[in-house]
């Protein structure tokens, strides 16, 4: 396959790279970076992606594809297929599946599955510990040789602090971070953020430092081990806090975010919609505030989707009893751009956070555009409007809080390992 993108706005932060340049793709490499590219005559596709922006494929360090065991919700076909219409060349699926990745048996079929039916790379994350009960260690170092590339409880906080902690001993041989899910399950009994709005719809509430309290001491845990801690989803103002102060004496520390915890306030739950339940809860203005100061000053490295497809029957219940989760690949990209058109992030720090950033946390070789490099190329234009239609979704998942929502920005096309693996109908 041969490809030749001209006359694109190339922006690779971890190149230093924001100038008009020609790419151009031989097989599954980028062959050559430059201005006004000559055609060969024997190209694939020439895409002109005048007016438009070309970026490394995006990182997603935190995704839920749902097989196997939930298939109903999620296959690794549907998942990769709407990460790749978001832009997202690369995915970590979470462990959480049944039977729970624990072993290197279910390590192995998910590879497998997603080589096989797969529109983009996955990567899948190892359980800490076996069934996710957080009582005794998976089998760590055989799924590492299987290909996991990090290892996270998502979804329950290991409540043993000395099984975390021998989890953060035994990841620091394979230099593998663990993911952690920081939530006291004793203080989490409700569904929603504990304040004004949770007064007002009478919904049991999670206080703030059921979040705060699991960075705290993760953080202290993976300090005295020496250890790499990525701490996922933060959505409180003092984990923020936490963070920021820990990352003054100890580099080992990284965190992401998803876009509805700079989206969305506690106040879309006033009306029930169980598309607004999700884990940890959508906090207050405050909060999100926070959030977008902890994004703009450095404390928040990633933006990850916690992709988290659900079938209807899941959802179409009462608030208290709906499942958790946003299905969130067809939309991030172009809610985080908000954050461009609102002067909280540069163009190039917001690619940042989506590509070279998840790829040095987790080891990867991708997240740049570089001769000799793999080709995972995406074209966007950040000024694109479309309106949200979840029944267009490519995900089965159609739970989203923000279908009619008219959003800026828009990815056009998905290029992985050289193949176009998705384009936007109205991109010739």
């Amino acid at each position: 396959m041969k490809i030749l993108i001209k006359n694109g706005r190339v922006i690779d932060p971890g190149n230093s790279i924001n100038d008009i340049l020609d790419v151009y793709i031989k097989d599954n490499l980028v062959e050559k970076i430059g201005k006004n590219l000559r055609e060969k005559g024997n190209e694939d596709h020439i895409i002109d992606a005048s007016g438009h922006i070309v970026a490394p494929g995006l990182i997603d360090t935190h995704a839920h594809l749902r097989e196997p065991g939930y298939e109903y919700k999620e296959t690794i076909a549907t998942g990769t297929m709407a990460a790749a219409r978001g832009g997202f060349t690369s995915i970590v699926c979470m462990a959480n599946t049944d039977p729970v990745n624990d072993n290197k048996s279910v390590t192995e079929y998910i590879i497998k599955k997603a080589g096989l039916k797969g529109y983009c790379r996955v990567f899948p994350c190892g359980a800490i510990t076996k069934g996710l009960r957080g009582e005794e260690l998976s089998e760590i170092g055989e799924m590492f040789e299987a290909g996991i590339v990090a290892v996270s409880d998502d979804g329950k906080s290991v409540r043993n602090s000395e099984v975390l902690r021998k989890a953060f001993e035994y990841t620091k041989i394979f230099n593998i971070p663990v993911i952690s899910h920081c939530e006291d399950h004793d203080l989490s009994k409700g569904y929603v953020h504990e304040g004004s709005v949770s007064l007002l719809t009478g919904l049991d509430a999670v206080p703030s430092i059921a979040e705060e309290l699991i960075v705290n001491r993760d953080i202290v845990i993976a300090e005295y081990v020496g250890s790499h801690i990525h701490l996922t989803h933060i959505s409180t103002a003092g984990s923020v806090d936490i963070i920021a102060n820990a990352k003054k004496r100890y580099q080992r520390v990284t965190s992401d975010t998803c876009p509805h915890y700079f989206t969305l306030t506690d106040e879309a739950t006033l009306g029930f919609d169980t598309n607004t339940k999700v884990n940890p809860p959508l906090r207050s203005k405050k909060d999100v505030e926070a959030i977008k100061e902890g994004l703009k000053n450095g404390t928040i490295d990633i933006i990850a989707t916690d992709h988290a497809p659900h079938d209807m029957t899941s959802k179409d219940v009462e608030y208290n009893l709906a499942s958790s989760g946003i299905s969130g690949f067809e939309t991030a990209l172009s809610l985080s751009l908000s954050l461009v058109h609102g002067g909280v992030l540069s163009i190039e720090e917001l690619i940042k956070k989506f590509t070279i950033n998840p790829a040095r946390l987790l080891n990867l070789p991708y997240g740049e555009i570089k001769e000799g490099k793999t080709a995972d190329i995406i074209v966007f234009n950040p000024y694109m409007e479309w309106v949200v239609d979840k029944n267009a979704f490519y995900s089965k998942g159609k739970n989203t809080p923000f279908h009619g929502w008219k959003l800026k920005g828009k990815n056009l096309l998905t290029i992985v390992d050289g193949r176009i693996v998705y384009r936007d109908t109205h991109f010739k």
